[in-house]
């Protein structure tokens, strides 16, 4: 991975936690969901109409992805409602990291160094440390974090995947972004048990969702375009450096603790960070 790639990744990162923190931010989860997904919709729109049609082969993976990241969104929104940011966060995607790194070496033949492959363990074991030492979230929240790992790692593998196959990385973002822009606003219109209170909170909250809903798209393009030419695991794992700015953000705009023990485990995960890099 160059430099610039990797420069890339980082900045996909930090604006990853950035959109992660307002996602957060916004109490009602349905409507933090749609909000985000209607960026999403309109930015597809224009994309396919500039960028065209993938290949074939990609159109498998742009559905089954599209399905994925649906259920991913609610599941993280869902899981801010009942833990803590700083806590959430980095379970969510540092679980995501050790599972994406092992399917990626197990089974896609990716060759990694030991270096990096111990970079790779120790970044997600860090995370995953950095998550479990805290008590600001509920079972739930631990739960439905666990759950959005999971769907993370099973859409990040199907789009480095499927991104491949398209022959435009550009095109696929466009139609992914596209499908998820209706599916998830019509998912939460569905699992609204209020649609009055629903919309209320789409029409309170359309700016901030509307900010974290560019962010999120920015950052998740640069991501997808980076898998097309860099290893799976080794961009998953550096984008996940956008952990280390959860902390922050959970202290100064969340009020949750920050301790020494978290800093000294961020400080591991970045020495993680490093080996990747240096392998």
């Amino acid at each position: 991975m160059t430099p610039a790639i990797a420069g890339l990744v980082l900045f996909a990162a930090l604006l990853h936690s950035s959109w992660n923190a307002i996602a957060k931010a916004i109490p009602d989860r349905l409507a933090s969901s749609t909000l985000i997904a209607l960026v999403y919709l309109v930015a597809g729109f224009i994309g396919i109409f500039v960028f065209g049609l993938p290949a074939a082969a990609a159109w498998p993976f742009v559905v089954v992805s599209a399905f994925l990241q649906t259920a991913y969104l609610i599941l993280l929104t869902t899981s801010y409602k009942y833990g803590d940011f700083s806590q959430v966060y980095p379970l969510a995607r540092g679980l995501a990291v050790l599972l994406i790194a092992i399917v990626a070496v197990t089974f896609l033949a990716e060759n990694l160094s030991v270096l990096q492959l111990a970079g790779v363990a120790v970044v997600g074991g860090s995370l995953l440390a950095l998550a479990l030492i805290g008590k600001g979230s509920s079972r739930l929240g631990v739960m439905f974090a666990v759950l959005t790992g999971i769907f993370i790692a099973a859409y990040s593998l199907v789009d480095g995947l499927g991104v491949r196959e398209s022959g435009n990385p550009l095109a696929y973002i466009s139609w992914l972004f596209f499908l998820q822009g209706w599916m998830i606003p019509a998912v939460c219109w569905r699992l609204s048990p209020s649609r009055t209170v629903y919309v209320a909170g789409i029409k309170a909250h359309w700016k901030l969702g509307a900010l974290g809903g560019l962010l999120s798209m920015l950052a998740y393009g640069m991501v997808v375009w980076a898998q097309n030419i860099a290893p799976l695991a080794l961009v998953s794992a550096l984008r996940e450096s956008s952990v280390l700015l959860a902390g922050v953000m959970g202290a100064v705009f969340f009020r949750e603790k920050f301790s020494l023990v978290r800093l000294a485990l961020t400080t591991t995960a970045v020495a993680g960070i490093a080996a990747l890099q240096l392998g």
